[in-house]
Order: C-alpha cells, then structure tokens, then sequence
C-alpha cells in the first residue's frame, strides 16, 4: 500500500468518528427535546400482538348446584355468539379479498333471509 492509500484510510477513519460522534449527539438531542419515549414505537393496534392469539373474554356465573353440563352448554352458546370461532374458521387458510368479499355477501343474504323467515312467525304467532 502507498503512502496515499495509507492517508486515505486514515482520513476515512477519522471522518467517520467524527460523524458517528455527531450522529449520537443528534439523536441525544432529538431525545431530549422530545418526550423520553420518542423512539419507542406506539402500539395503536387493540388486537393483540400474535396472530394466535384472540381478545376472548367470555365468562360465565356458575349457578349454586348447576350442574355442569348446562354451564358448559351456556359457556359454548356464549362462544357462538362471540363469533371467535368462526374468525378462527375463516383464518385457517388465506382467503383474499374478493373470496372474502363473496362470503360476506352470502353471510349478509343468510342473515337477511333468518330474519325475514323470523319476522313472518312472529306474526303468524299474532294473528
């Protein structure tokens, strides 16, 4: 290596202290001007953090001498209506945006059908 190389290295390596002593200060002084937690990245979501896991909080009041079976049967009704579960179903594989789509429209007319079908009993039962 040539003298030149030899002072190009050193310059270099200099030049580069020098900016990362600078680059620590700026930040140093960005987190002082700012709240102390600046860089610390704000958790907006309400889901929780893991795909795996479910924001369930379902309970159950267990009856003095209930038996257990109907406990366990109004905990299971509890979790139908939470809809958890078929998240879960439809979670299982990919579904894109268009497939997704095309459920919702079939679950809207299902539902929009059930209450139809429940509207004309009711006043069946009336008349």
């Amino acid at each position: 290596s040539s003298p030149s190389e030899d002072t190009f290295k050193i310059l270099f390596i200099e030049t580069m202290a020098r900016l990362s002593t600078l680059f620590v200060a700026l930040v140093a002084a960005i987190a002082t001007l700012s709240n102390v937690m600046a860089f610390v990245p704000v958790n907006t979501r309400s889901v929780p953090a893991s795909s795996t896991e479910l924001a369930v909080n379902i309970k159950i009041q267990v009856g003095e001498g209930e038996p257990i079976e109907s406990a366990l049967r109004r905990f299971k009704r509890e979790v139908n209506k939470s809809g958890h579960l078929m998240d879960l179903r439809h979670k299982r594989y990919f579904e894109n945006s268009q497939d997704r789509k095309k459920r919702k429209i079939v679950q809207a007319r299902n539902r929009k059908r059930l209450e139809r079908m429940q509207k004309r009993r009711m006043q069946q039962q009336r008349s």
